[in-house]
């Protein structure tokens, strides 16, 4: 439930070149992507060579309520950006994109991802002259290019993304050209459509597709660069050493059922790992309940493995602002009771499995347990569509240390108390890569699976003495707690 677990996706990134009304189509586009950021928003078009923007705190539609804003962005090509922060504040100057206007040219630039370079990065860049406007790694990437002697523009735009390290997808808008890139894992997903007139269309996530009528052609490559100009779409890499490793989150929790990634669709994923979670369920039970939004796919996929029935055991009210941003865990934990209801006229007196995509610090598992039992549940059993949460993510969510996971510091059999149920089991990690089946022979199944295993595809630079001092924390946590 992306509302009130507080585990979290950076943002989303939209882009178009060659629609007369690019910006209106950027922003249907990013109406889509809404769920990957709610913090700001923002939009840079090209009409002929000129860049125009507009950007603010608040969601899209807040952004963009009086009219003019949008429709002063004409043009033919444009990039938007829905944020939620992990790098930087929530800050007006961390907005994106970025519009940046030198002597010999104009950008656009925005940013899904993480750098786990960037504090390095940045270090360096100021000690040379360079100064920053935001706190936001995304800004990094300008600097490089500016400062890189390539002769040509992609030269200094390759040089910069092989200098840059983590979770990338990049768009960047010129004067004549639209610029899509992706880190070497493609932790962050990012695809390619194209609409009726001819228009090529980039997005983090297909279910945009859908909604600008745009057909999908192919998904973006790790370690690939995209141009796209008047003359059509080009493809090409700036690094050979790639290896995939999509977030695995982004099936679990935060793309959208409608989206496709990498060939398998969410819903038919989250509908398999309810299914194989159901396999190694042990416990019996009456009936099935999914927390609205994201869980009821794989409560879908675990009634139909069962045979037990499906039912609508917890109501989401539609009519309330998300929750998930909110700067407190009081106020986060307000949010569930605004956005669910228990049924009692469905739990009363009934064993109720539970499914959950993911727990994160427990408290919203703990609310849940807490509302199916004062509607009168006989038994509450947990089941959890992934595995425990163990480890943080550097590369583009915002859990960056292991003191913010419950499974970190506990056992299964610890949180299940914590959280009051009767029962818990979580998905296996070999249930939850099997479930997801990407077509690969890439390490764990094409997936990062770091925050459950603590195994990271890549070196983690700036975080590296963060991550080893939480690890001491940790073991310190257990010292303590078997004296």
């Amino acid at each position: 439930m992306y509302e009130t677990k507080s585990l979290n996706e950076e943002c989303g990134v939209f882009g178009i070149w060659g629609h007369s009304q690019a910006s209106q189509v950027t922003y249907f586009g990013l109406h889509s992507l809404q769920h990957r950021g709610q913090e700001g928003a923002g939009i840079v078009s090209n009409d002929n060579g000129t860049l125009k923007g507009h950007r603010d705190t608040g969601l899209l539609s807040e952004v963009f309520k009086n009219p003019a804003d949008l429709e002063g962005l004409t043009g033919n090509a444009a990039i938007g950006h829905v944020r939620y922060a992990t790098a930087g504040s929530a800050d007006i100057r961390n907005i994106q994109p970025f519009l940046y206007k030198f002597h010999d040219g104009q950008f656009g630039l925005c940013h899904n991802g993480n750098l786990t370079n960037a504090i390095s990065l940045r270090k360096e860049l100021e000690k040379q002259g360079a100064i920053f406007n935001a706190s936001s790694d995304t800004e990094i990437l300008m600097h490089l290019i500016r400062r890189s002697h390539n002769p040509s523009f992609m030269g200094k735009v390759k040089e910069a993304l092989s200098t840059v390290k983590g979770g990338f997808a990049y768009l960047l808008l010129t004067e004549d050209r639209l610029i899509a890139a992706l880190d070497p894992n493609a932790f962050r997903p990012l695809s390619i459509g194209q609409m009726q007139n001819g228009a090529w269309v980039i997005s983090s996530e297909t279910c945009a597709f859908e909604v600008v009528g745009a057909k999908w052609v192919r998904d973006v490559e790790p370690g690939e660069v995209i141009v796209i100009d008047d003359e059509g779409i080009h493809y090409d890499t700036y690094t050979d050493d790639t290896q995939l490793a999509i977030c695995s989150m982004e099936y679990v929790y935060f793309a959208r059922p409608d989206s496709t990634i990498r060939g398998v669709n969410v819903h038919t994923a989250r509908k398999n790992m309810g299914k194989r979670l159901a396999q190694e369920f042990k416990y019996e039970a009456d009936i099935v309940v999914g927390v609205p939004n994201s869980s009821l796919s794989a409560a879908m996929g675990f009634a139909e493995e069962s045979g037990l029935p499906n039912e609508m055991g917890l109501v989401k009210n539609q009519y309330t602002q998300r929750t998930f941003i909110q700067p407190t865990q009081e106020l986060r934990e307000q949010g569930v009771r605004m956005k669910l209801s228990a049924v009692s006229g469905v739990v009363k007196d009934k064993r109720v499995v539970m499914i959950d995509d993911s727990i994160v610090r427990g408290t919203t598992s703990r609310r849940i347990v807490q509302l199916l039992r004062e509607a009168g549940a006989k038994e509450v059993h947990v089941a959890i569509g992934s595995p425990e949460l163990k480890y943080p993510c550097f590369y583009g969510i915002d859990i960056q240390t292991r003191r913010e996971l419950i499974s970190a510091n506990h056992s299964a059999e610890e949180v299940c108390d914590i959280i009051g149920a009767d029962s818990l089991t979580y998905l296996s990690l070999d249930g939850m890569i099997e479930s997801i089946g990407l077509e690969t022979d890439a390490p764990n199944g094409g997936l990062c699976v770091a925050y459950f295993d603590g195994k990271y595809p890549t070196p983690l630079y700036d975080y590296e003495e963060e991550y080893l001092r939480s690890l001491e924390e940790q073991t310190s946590f257990y010292i303590e707690k078997v004296k």
